[in-house]
């Protein structure tokens, strides 16, 4: 989702409490931890003076001194943050997107010890037809005991997959058509210095799923007209990002298991496993720059999900695995991805910034669960800041994966 944002109004119409910069949220953020507080041990409190984005820029077009837009947010720490955003953007999978997004977001204790909590939704139209509206929430309450996260998304989402494993073609393309809603829900609890432990209930119901060709592994595999997966979600939890919009430094490890019960109604019974791990060095220390690492692996330990609830790239809950390939370019029951990423200032105000970044994806081939066939991809993008507070930047991207596969990737916020 956060993929497919490109502001076309920097601008922004703020409802109740008019501030001049609201504080954005990705999706990535919003799932595990919202905080915006700067990284003061990394970056000196004047450099954060210095620094300029987007609404800097417009308020000097306005003819109005920067120092007035920053007076206009002392305050804004203890009051709720509306603001509503038009844009546009494209992606690979679908096409020229327009959408326009609401988001709200709040301190539930004080700043200084409470993480900023937000709630946001939106609703997407895309050029193949494809509509999203999610519904997202990240809740902390106060000294962080508990972290309330909500997911819940409505796709009708008409989309090219392939077939399994890491051999198939762009050739093998079919389109599957379908509606789908997800309703994703946990709450943390903190046991300790960045360690949180979790419980949820995870639900993904599909219905009217059309193939419209006749692709081997489709066929073979089985593609039903509805299903559903449904069952708990046990969560663990390790993050010690002071901003995990755009960390610095900092390190974020998350596991989930989540067995899928036909008691709860799923099709069949079968477990999943996420790691999700990523590590930032700030390269050189002291400096605006960070050297940023991520691995994602995915993997079924048992049974045979529906087809379309397998582990896909750029199927992640940020939709951000794979840059360099279309979204669902390999599918299969176990997917292992590694992706690192240079990020530095290309201004010394800091409204300007670039990334280089280099992935590999592989997937088991099915129904085998051996790994054979890495697809590697690399690229280049720029980062145009639109909020210094939270530090939160457009995302341009254009990678180069293998066989000719290539595109042009946009976020509001880091990949990762």
């Amino acid at each position: 989702m956060s993929r497919i944002i490109l502001s076309l109004a920097f601008s922004l119409f703020c409802i109740g409490n008019i501030i001049a910069r609201p504080v954005f949220q990705t999706d990535y953020a919003l799932e595990k931890n919202a905080s915006v507080q700067p990284d003061s041990a990394v970056v000196k409190k004047s450099n954060a003076r210095e620094q300029k984005d987007i609404m800097d820029v417009l308020a000097q077009l306005r003819k109005k001194k920067a120092e007035n837009v920053a007076d206009k947010n002392k305050d804004t720490t203890r009051k709720v943050l509306y603001s509503v955003v038009p844009a546009v953007g494209y992606t690979l999978s679908t096409g020229l997107t327009g959408l326009i997004t609401t988001n709200a977001a709040f301190y539930l204790s004080n700043p200084a010890t409470t993480n900023i909590s937000s709630v946001s939704s939106s609703f997407i139209y895309t050029q193949y037809k494809q509509i999203t509206v999610p519904l997202l929430a990240n809740i902390w309450t106060k000294n962080n005991s508990y972290d309330i996260v909500i997911d819940w998304r409505y796709f009708k989402y008409p989309q090219d997959t392939y077939g399994l494993g890491g051999g198939s073609s762009l050739e093998d393309a079919d389109n599957i058509d379908y509606s789908h809603i997800r309703l994703h829900q946990s709450v943390l609890k903190s046991v300790g210095n960045s360690f949180y432990v979790g419980l949820g209930y995870f639900l993904d119901y599909r219905w009217h799923i059309k193939q419209a060709g006749s692709n081997d592994d489709v066929r073979n595999y089985g593609l039903t007209k509805n299903s559903v997966a449904s069952g708990p979600l046990i969560t663990l939890l390790y993050d010690n990002r002071k901003n995990s919009i755009n960390p610095l430094e900092g390190t974020y490890a998350n596991v989930q298991y989540r067995p899928n019960m036909t008691t709860l109604g799923s099709n069949s019974n079968w477990q999943s496993l996420v790691f999700d791990v990523r590590k930032y060095i700030n390269f050189p220390s002291g400096s605006q720059n960070t050297l940023a690492f991520w691995n994602y692996t995915w993997l079924t330990l048992n049974g045979k999900p529906p087809y379309l609830d397998l582990p896909s790239t750029s199927w992640d809950p940020s939709n951000n695995t794979g840059r360099g390939y279309i979204q669902g370019r390999y599918r299969s029951l176990n997917m292992l991805y590694f992706e690192s990423e240079y990020r530095f200032g290309i201004t010394q105000n800091g409204l300007l910034g670039g990334v280089i970044f280099a992935n590999a994806q592989s997937f088991s081939n099915w129904p085998t669960a051996k790994f054979t066939m890495v697809a590697p991809a690399a690229g280049l993008g720029i980062r145009i800041k639109v909020n210094k507070l939270s530090r939160t930047n457009i995302a341009i991207d254009y990678g180069f994966g293998v066989k000719g596969s290539r595109g042009l990737f946009v976020n509001l916020g880091e990949v990762f």
